[in-house]
């Protein structure tokens, strides 16, 4: 039988060592601040600060409770700090010298939502509709051994805010901030939308591995003539076989080939373009700049690691789903952007704990929490999710016990106050 309260401290208790690591260097109100609202978040399920302050069972009035999260959400500007931290802890469940980056875009959309700060018209990317809302930058590294996705970049950014450049640029800023903390040998992963001349341009001339899927429009130089990418696919029908099995359990056989090319803008650097056949009519089309020796084995790699980017789209998606992203309800960008960092941060948490031993009695309790159906899926997000929720709701004394100020021992004062001398 598991012990529901002894449980609930051992959560309350990691959650604590986790803000303390991740708040590091900052002052005390704003280390409690970040650890309530991961709390609050984990809690709730919501982005709702009158949720986030039920969630905190303080014995002040509920509405002071608000506006006192409401007025450190807008001044919270100690955002590059706390990532530094928290990557410092992410890179300990990761390999630092080959690990996959998963970076992508995504929005928010806030259609009913006018009057908010900078907002402007988006493309949604669930309907392919335009909508009123906000775009975001972000970035995720997959784990060592279970490749689950963990968040280390994220920015709101919209086209009508003041100073705002270009997508691109945005882009570029995620990708800076990734070369400061990884290393080149990591193998960034990107989608059609990055493939562009400018982030080709940088990876290139940082020397960064990669694997980008590649338009069909796009030209490239192969035997030293300029041909379309895909009139150079086609020549192709796969050298080497695969088998895959995607999210849903169901195995695919693909062909892949191994072309060697470069880009008409870059006509002196190497790539190589792998064709993989089997997922719908048309080939999966990757340049990257990844080097080895055999041929059937870089072909595999790049695939493999390509394919594993539906991880970050699974975390787009829980962290909408989960934390209910789109419905969150505060006026100015500032508060947005915020309130995006502690719904990452707090999926950071769970992405942590996923990569704990399976064994241990803490893992084993919560997944048994979780009340599964089925068999435990290998996205573990939904399930640590809901079993923390579960456990964390039957609490009513909330986090404010681990965040009381430690008293100093009288004896070490009486000690002090003497002086060494009084003791001979």
């Amino acid at each position: 039988m598991i012990n529901y309260n002894r449980l609930g401290y051992e959560i309350k208790r990691d959650l604590t060592t986790f803000s303390e690591k991740i708040s590091k260097g900052l002052t005390r109100p704003k280390s409690k601040f970040i650890t309530q609202m991961i709390y609050g978040i984990l809690e709730g399920n919501k982005l709702h600060l009158s949720e986030i302050a039920r969630s905190l069972h303080e014995t002040i009035p509920l509405k002071k409770t608000i506006c006192r999260l409401s007025r450190n959400l807008v001044s919270f500007d100690e955002k590059e700090a706390v990532m530094d931290n928290y990557i410092s802890q992410v890179k300990k469940g990761m390999d630092e010298a080959h690990a996959v980056i998963v970076i992508d875009n995504s929005d928010i959309t806030k259609p009913c939502s006018p009057m908010m700060e900078a907002i402007s018209d988006v493309r949604d990317g669930s309907t392919g509709e335009i909508k009123k809302g906000y775009y975001t930058i972000e970035a995720a590294v997959l784990s060592k051994g279970k490749k689950m996705p963990m968040p280390v970049y994220e920015k709101v950014f919209s086209a009508a805010e003041e100073g705002f450049i270009s997508e691109t640029h945005e882009n570029l800023c995620c990708l800076k901030a990734l070369s400061a903390h990884f290393s080149k040998t990591c193998v960034r992963t990107l989608d059609r939308g990055f493939d562009c001349n400018e982030y080709y341009k940088y990876f290139l001339k940082n020397h960064e591995k990669f694997v980008i899927r590649a338009k069909k429009n796009r030209n490239v130089i192969y035997h030293g003539k300029t041909q379309n990418i895909m009139d150079v696919a086609n020549k192709y029908k796969g050298n080497y076989r695969m088998d895959f099995m995607d999210k849903h359990g169901k195995k695919i056989e693909c062909k892949i080939s191994y072309i060697p090319v470069s880009l008409c803008e870059y006509p002196t650097k190497d790539l190589i373009l792998v064709v993989v056949y089997g997922f719908g009519k048309a080939p999966l089309l990757l340049l990257t700049n990844l080097k080895m020796e055999e041929r059937k084995k870089l072909c595999m790699i790049a695939a493999k690691i390509y394919l594993m980017r539906w991880r970050i789209e699974e975390y787009f998606k829980f962290k909408k789903q989960q934390f209910e992203l789109e419905d969150l309800r505060v006026m100015s960008l500032q508060s947005i952007r915020n309130l995006n960092l502690f719904a990452t941060l707090a999926t950071g948490y769970i992405s942590i704990m996923s990569a704990k031993k399976d064994d241990t009695l803490f893992m084993i309790e919560l997944k048994e929490c979780s009340k599964r159906i089925y068999d435990m899926p290998k996205f573990i997000f939904y399930a640590l999710g809901y079993a923390i929720e579960r456990v964390l709701a039957g609490t009513r004394s909330g986090i404010r016990t681990f965040l009381l100020k430690k008293e100093k021992s009288q004896q070490l004062t009486l000690a002090g106050y003497f002086g060494i001398e009084a003791f001979g």
